[in-house]
């Protein structure tokens, strides 16, 4: 009996210890083998090529630019397949990644970190797909967040139905580096963002598999699916989990989750936080009871997101321009939202047909408040996926109600508010401070996870030269120091500024 027991004791030792030095060194490679093939998607290799070849041929074409990374659902492809082809059909098919990151969470298993698989190549009915084992090993080996956990892979779905989008689709060599994520912890995401931060760029392309809403009817998943969109192209983690806690409270009928994968959208949002050069991009939208095997009921809905390097809009003109109508109808909206909220915590109703085409147009823009020339609010985004009407009725409320150095705006400061808006040209990388026109450019400016900016007619109203006002935001608004922007990265943009006072818009 002893012997028997001191046997097991050494066979655990010696698992462990094979466990140990095979997620070190790999001495014996062992392929992982498909779990869904024949479940999520056909097990024959004929028919997946036909199923793929259909599905793209159906998806939407490549609209989005500089891709560096894209959102796929990853349920059976007779559901979200379609959704999934239109995000794959925005990777450039030519381009020589060196790495394809595929990030899923785990439904199988719990577990601290992420599991990175790293025993050896994935196989697919398609054939193998190469995994970057070193670059696997180096991964778990320089960071405590990552593992190899044999239980998150064994019939985990999430990662293995992706590849043969990315088989079909890349025509150069493929290099995976599957992670399958087993926490559930924000401090955890943004740890394993930080940990893969530096493959971050346009040398490496990141998958990352999620469906979003879970069972409601077919017109509740549209509506939550729409709002969990936004709230993901917002490109903040905290405004992402902000919005999951309080759609929880909502308690839409039959809705278990707005986003199964959440982890793994919050490690892209953790990845590309503050950024300004990255932007997501809305492809597809699909749910199950679209598809002829789905029922109306009780549905699933599938969106692709691709991730774009805001380069690509280098093309695009560098100021707005309005009409003095059109300037008038943004302060309306901007004022007739903020008086609706603040009296009864509603917004009002868009009818998108009596707006002009340019306040249909994508752009970023601020909302500022005064009062007797004090600030009293001010909110904006550098970027938006929705049109600027509706942006300024967002930023409307959230300049009121959510700027956080400040009360929320109660009904009786309305009449005395000012409101000044200014709609964003995009965003611009410099080399040199001497590109800064005061006056005419407003100023990013991003060290690590610091970042701060001063819309263009800060150093009008304040009078600073270049050099203060670039120390003032570094200090002040970045956080890190008066001369913390010559090691940071700096960004100019330009605004169309336009305010009640300017063009004498009546406040009643």
């Amino acid at each position: 009996m002893h012997c028997f027991f001191r046997t097991l004791v050494l066979m655990g030792l010696l698992f462990n210890f094979n466990r140990e030095a095979s997620a070190r060194d790999n001495p014996g490679r062992i392929d992982r083998k498909p779990a869904a093939a024949g479940r999520f998607y056909p097990a024959d290799v004929s028919e997946l090529r036909t199923t793929l070849a259909a599905l793209f041929s159906g998806a939407k074409p490549r609209t989005a630019q500089n891709v560096t990374a894209i959102v796929c659902p990853h349920a059976g492809y007779v559901f979200s397949g379609k959704v999934a082809a239109s995000g794959y059909n925005q990777v450039d098919a030519d381009k020589k990644f060196d790495n394809v990151f595929v990030i899923g969470s785990s439904h199988q298993v719990s577990f601290p970190g992420a599991s990175i698989y790293n025993q050896g190549d994935y196989l697919t009915p398609l054939g193998k797909a190469k995994v970057n084992i070193e670059l696997a090993n180096k991964l778990i080996k320089e960071n405590p967040v990552f593992t190899y956990n044999p239980e998150a892979d064994r019939s985990e779905h999430t990662v293995e139905v992706q590849v043969p989008f990315l088989q079909y689709h890349l025509k150069k060599e493929l290099r995976l580096v599957p992670i399958v994520l087993g926490t559930q912890s924000e401090e955890t995401c943004r740890k394993i963002a930080m940990a893969l931060k530096p493959y971050f760029n346009r040398r490496n392309l990141f998958v990352f598999s999620t469906d979003f809403s879970h069972y409601p009817s077919y017109a509740d998943a549209q509506l939550a699916d729409k709002a969990t969109c936004d709230a993901i192209a917002t490109g903040s983690p905290g405004e992402l989990m902000k919005f999951l806690d309080k759609y929880r409270g909502k308690n839409m009928p039959n809705l278990a989750t707005n986003l199964c994968g959440w982890t793994s959208v919050l490690v892209m949002l953790d990845l590309m936080s503050q950024d300004p050069e990255k932007k997501i991009v809305p492809i597809h939208y699909l749910n199950s009871g679209d598809s002829e095997y789905g029922d109306k009921q009780q549905v699933v809905g599938y969106w692709s997101l691709a991730l774009t390097n805001m380069e690509a809009t280098k093309s695009q003109p560098a100021t707005f321009e309005f009409t003095r109508e059109e300037k008038i109808m943004m302060l309306k909206i901007a004022r007739g939202t903020i008086e609706k909220y603040v009296r009864d915590r509603r917004i009002p109703q868009d009818d998108p047909s009596v707006y002009p085409d340019k306040l249909k147009q994508h752009a970023g823009a601020f909302v500022t408040l005064k009062t007797d020339g004090t600030l009293r609010g001010c909110i904006g985004r550098f970027s938006a996926n929705i049109p600027l009407y509706q942006l300024i009725r967002e930023l409307a409320v959230a300049s009121s109600t959510e700027d956080s150095r400040f009360e929320p705006v109660v009904a009786g400061e309305t009449d005395h508010l000012e409101i000044e808006i200014s709609v964003l040209s995009p965003m611009r990388k410099i080399s040199s401070p001497d590109e800064i026109i005061p006056g005419k450019h407003g100023i990013y400016i991003k060290k690590g996870n610091a970042s701060g900016t001063f819309l263009p007619q800060v150093a009008v109203e304040t009078g600073w030269n270049v050099e203060e006002f670039l120390g003032h935001c570094a200090r002040d608004k970045a956080g890190i120091g008066w001369n913390g922007w010559k090691e940071a990265e700096l960004y100019i943009y330009e605004a169309c500024v336009f305010s009640e006072s300017e063009l004498s818009v009546r406040k009643d």
